[in-house]
């Protein structure tokens, strides 16, 4: 008999992840989300509801379709793609064993290989367009002092979004050696030094919260934690505001990522070793770190400037004229 979907969706999720794995909540939420979308293509692809799916109804065409789904009607990268088939992997490989049954349908399903994607140059953004960025905001009101605050926190700190959620009261430590304390990737807990600035915004913002040392650092208007969607959709509406007086934000698209990644090209910049710099983020590996490498054109252009000239100049073309300088700067 064919064994039914929900029971095996629903023991995965508290007994192989929550029980035996001991996943964190960013990974139970991150395969609740994968599988969300499954049963949705599910529903409307099968014309099933999700309690009446059993396992056969998942077959490798099927799982085929939703990823390419993702990709064609949801404009999915193929990165994000790879993450929704991880965790389809990862319950499959639950069910060969509690359902040996169906062990061929799994060996075919956790055959089905990850997409090659494209690694482009990673995008930041420099002093001029962060001090935009945070003039954007208004003072004037308690939330625009509120993303101020939030926004300059994550570009000093370069904390990540999920661990700028989880802030608390508690986790800003101010006066001598000031620093805030996150929990990131895998249930690590870091602490990352804050300069005198920031750790001056974040007593003002903290007394005038006037929170429990266990409520969210950052409140919604209605009380409430911030969420993902909120913020990137504050960063948005900044960006866009910002670009009105820096040209250099409108070929940018700002993240929250977007952030963490200037915190770390600032540290890269001003001679910061590359392990520091994995200690700082929370990375698991330094090799991680190397993106940021590639991405530094001024470490590039000091290297080019160490090699022997082709018979011309050493440097970087300069117009000598205004017009041609204003032609080059478009």
């Amino acid at each position: 008999m064919s064994a039914g979907l929900p029971s095996l969706l629903q023991s995965f999720f508290t007994d192989r992840l929550s029980r035996q794995r001991r996943a964190s909540p960013h990974t139970i939420a991150g395969y609740r989300d994968s599988f969300r979308l499954l049963l949705h293509f599910a529903k409307e692809r099968l014309g099933k509801a999700p309690s009446n799916l059993m396992i056969d109804d998942l077959t490798v065409s099927f799982i085929g379709n939703f990823l390419d789904d993702l990709e064609t009607r949801r404009k999915n990268s193929a990165r994000t793609r790879n993450i929704r088939l991880a965790a389809i992997h990862s319950f499959f490989q639950y069910v060969a064993l509690e359902e040996p049954a169906h062990a061929l349908l799994c060996q075919r399903i956790l055959a089905m290989p990850t997409k090659r994607h494209e690694r482009r140059p990673i995008a930041f953004l420099n002093r001029e367009e962060i001090d935009a960025l945070l003039a954007a905001t208004d003072r004037s009101i308690w939330i625009g002092r509120r993303d101020r605050t939030m926004l300059l926190l994550t570009v000093q700190t370069g904390l990540r979004v999920s661990e700028l959620v989880g802030l608390s009261c508690q986790d800003i430590v101010l006066g001598t050696g000031a620093h805030v304390h996150c929990q990131g990737k895998g249930r690590k807990h870091r602490c990352t030094p804050l300069r005198p600035e920031t750790a001056t915004m974040l007593d003002a913002w903290l007394r005038e919260r006037h929170g429990r040392p266990e409520d969210p650092l950052f409140l919604s208007s209605r009380g409430g934690k911030l969420s993902r969607d909120a913020i990137e959709r504050l960063i948005t509406k900044y960006t866009a505001l910002a670009a009105q007086t820096c040209a250099s934000l409108k070929r940018k698209k700002v993240s929250p990522h977007v952030l963490r990644h200037a915190a770390a090209m600032d540290l890269l910049h001003n001679g910061v070793d590359r392990s520091v710099i994995a200690l700082w983020l929370g990375h698991e590996s330094v090799e991680t770190t190397q993106i940021y490498l590639h991405a530094d054109m001024r470490l590039k252009e000091q290297a080019l400037s160490r090699t022997q000239p082709l018979g011309v100049r050493p440097g970087r073309y300069r117009p000598n004229d205004k017009l041609l300088a204003f032609l080059e700067s478009l």
